[in-house]
This record gives structure tokens, sequence and C-alpha cells, in this order.
């Protein structure tokens, strides 16, 4: 059935290219994606699949092959960011200030493209794919928790996602066993001191100052209290304060991420940040405030469900696709389908051509990646039924 597929999602490419166009000319924010739900509604409603709303404006599409057989989901998230476009090209946002500067107006022609190619074949696999167009990745606490609260797994065996990928050639795919993105957790830091005049600052205690020595001695959490074995980042990535050039504010504020696979190290770098801040405000007389909220915990593939991600991307795109990297720092909110039911994330490359990287205001991707990623998705729902009929 691969090769029939093979041949049929050619015939899909340009779909898949205007699809893709389309949602990136209208990009929208988490949990508003409204035109993007109405659009993939309409679509899914073409297709005659049963469907329904979930969390918000995220939607559930299901297929249902011959009687029997498992259940596996595909999902791909909707979201655009908060981010003004650059660029010449002629699909250029059209919503200001929001753009899809990550990739995922492709995934979501890419599961369009799946549930053509699966609805069309319907009456030759026996069991159930599940289509996952879940709202809010990029902004905590994202969509997938509502997504499974509200039932997106109920009856799932096995899960699987990609995120297209610039670090890639296009067609290249990469999938690891075990922790293959971080734990992502953010930090606000509020350093309150005693404002006044710029000329008088012995009557003040500048908040700012003891930001900065802030900014500084949180660098030490990694280069001295974790194994450096073990892998971490804290980034401090805005800094807040003051209001004129000659008055010492009353308050300043850090924001930062910390990134970890180690639940361990996590928890450490956790506890050291709040002594550190307590230990350096006190120090100049001042007080500080530590929010520190764990986002996204790390995607942890299934060794199993990688395995067959592997040997279906061989299968389909030959063996010279495959591609080893490292696990990235970045986070992702399929962390938490992972956590409920098996499965894989993997990384589909589509960077031949795009000097940009993702968050980029000009990222763009390379579509000749769209279909090869639709018939290796597709594929990999149709061999994972066919084990579980075995």
């Amino acid at each position: 059935m691969i090769e029939q597929l093979k041949d049929d999602v050619q015939s899909l490419e340009e779909e898949l290219i205007r699809w893709r166009r389309d949602f990136h000319r209208h990009p929208e924010l988490s949990f508003q994606e409204h035109r993007t739900s109405a659009t993939i509604r309409q679509f899914l409603e073409s297709l005659s699949l049963p469907i329904r709303a979930c969390a918000g404006t995220g939607l559930i599409g299901v297929l249902q092959g011959m009687p029997g057989g498992k259940t596996v989901a595909l999902r791909a998230d909707m979201d655009a960011l908060p981010l003004r476009e650059e660029g010449a090209k002629e699909y250029l946002s059209e919503n200001a200030g929001v753009c899809h500067a990550c990739g995922h107006d492709g995934h979501m022609a890419i599961l369009m493209g799946a549930a053509r190619l699966l609805s069309r074949r319907k009456s030759e696999f026996r069991g159930t794919v599940v289509f996952l167009f879940q709202p809010a990745e990029e902004k905590l606490p994202g969509g997938a928790q509502q997504m499974i609260a509200e039932g997106a797994l109920d009856g799932v065996d096995a899960v699987f996602g990609l995120h297209l990928w610039q670090g890639l050639p296009t067609g290249a795919v990469a999938c690891m066993k075990g922790a293959m993105m971080a734990n992502a957790d953010e930090i606000t830091i509020t350093v309150i001191g005693k404002g006044g005049h710029g000329s008088v600052p012995q009557v003040a205690v500048d908040p700012i100052l003891v930001a900065s020595h802030l900014v500084v001695s949180l660098q030490s959490i990694v280069s001295r209290n974790v194994d450096p074995l073990k892998a971490a980042v804290v980034t401090i990535g805005k800094m807040e304060g003051g209001s004129a050039h000659n008055i010492i504010p009353s308050q300043a504020s850090l924001y930062g991420t910390v990134r970890t696979f180690d639940r361990e190290i996590q928890s450490l770098i956790e506890k050291r940040l709040g002594e550190i801040v307590e230990a350096t405000c006190h120090a100049f007389q001042a007080t500080g405030v530590l929010k520190y909220d764990r986002g996204y915990p790390a995607v942890v593939n299934n060794e199993s469900m990688t395995d067959l991600t592997l040997e279906v991307a061989k299968k389909t795109l030959g063996g010279t696709c495959i591609k080893n990297i490292d696990p990235i720092m970045g986070g992702e909110d399929f962390a938490y389908y992972l956590q409920e039911v098996p499965g894989a994330f993997l990384f589909f490359g589509m960077g031949d051509g795009m000097g940009f990287p993702h968050h980029h205001p000009a990222f763009d991707i390379d579509e000749k990646a769209l279909p090869q990623a639709t018939l290796l998705m597709s594929s990999l729902a149709l061999e994972y039924l066919n084990i579980g009929c075995a």
C-alpha cells in the first residue's frame, strides 16, 4: 500500500502548498485560531469525517477503517507567533504582528494531506486514525493538556507527531529513543529596592544594579552546580526596569528560561535560583521574588515506536534519509501525549535553501518537504495499524 501512497501523494503537492500558504497568509495566535479552525473543519467535513471541537479552537477528526484493529493518532499544531514577518514572498502574513515562523502552517497542511490520502483507502486497512489539530503549542500552558483532558487520546493506542526542521536537509528524518527535547521552564525574578534620584544613590537601593549582578551570578549554576556531563541552560532573555535616565526605580524584573532533560537537574536549578536570588538581593539590601513555572516536560520517545518510525522512513524515503542529531533544548507540548500513550516525535528536514532559523521574522520552509512528510505520516499510521492487526 505504501507504493500506492507514493503515487497518490504526488498528485497532492500543489494542494499541500496551497493549504500551507493559505495558513501562512492568515496566521493566528495561541487559542485564537478561529479562521484556521474553520478552514480545517470545512476540509474534514469534505472528507465526511466525524469531527468534534476540542480545547477551544482545536479539532479532532476520526477516520474509521475496516472494523477492529487499533487506533493511532497523528497530531499537528495550529498557532503562529507574535512576530512581524519580514521578506517579500507572495504569501506574506496579512495579520500584522503575527506570522508562522515555526512551520505550524506546514504541519497542518501535512496532516490534512494524510487525512485525504488515508480517507481514500479506508476500506484497505483495519482500525482507526485520529487526526489531532491542536491549538496553542507556542504559549504555556499549551493546548495539549487541554486536548487530553477533553478526551483527545481516549481509546488511542499510539500517537505520532512531527516538526518541520530547518536544521536538516529537505527530506531528512531524525528521531531518537528517549529524551529528544527538553523540559522548558519559565522564570520571572522581581527585585524590589528603594527608588530615588540618580544623583544621590546612597539614599536609594538600586534594583537595576542588583538585577545586573543576578544576570551574571545565575550563570554560575550551570558552570559550577550542574554535573558537566549533564545538559542544562539558564538564559535571561528580558530585563525590565526604570523610566528615565536620572531616576533610580523601586523595582526591576528579569525574565528567562531554564532547559533541562533530567528532573533532578531541573529541581537543582530551581533550588539554586531561589538561593542566589535571596542571597544576592539581601547583600544589596533589596528583596527578591522568584517565580518558577515548570513548562512543557521533556519529549521522551517510546523505543519501539521510534524503531517503527525509522523503519517506515527508510521504507518510504530511502535509507539515506535518516540523520543522527543530538537532543535539542527546545520544548514541545507533544510531550504530554507521550506521557499518556506510546509514540514518537520526529524532525523532518525542510532546510534546503532556507537561510533563517525557526522564530526568525524571515523564516520560511522548503515546500518540497510537504509531500514527503505527508507520505511518511500516512505510511506511519498504516504500518502501525498493520502491526496491530498481525
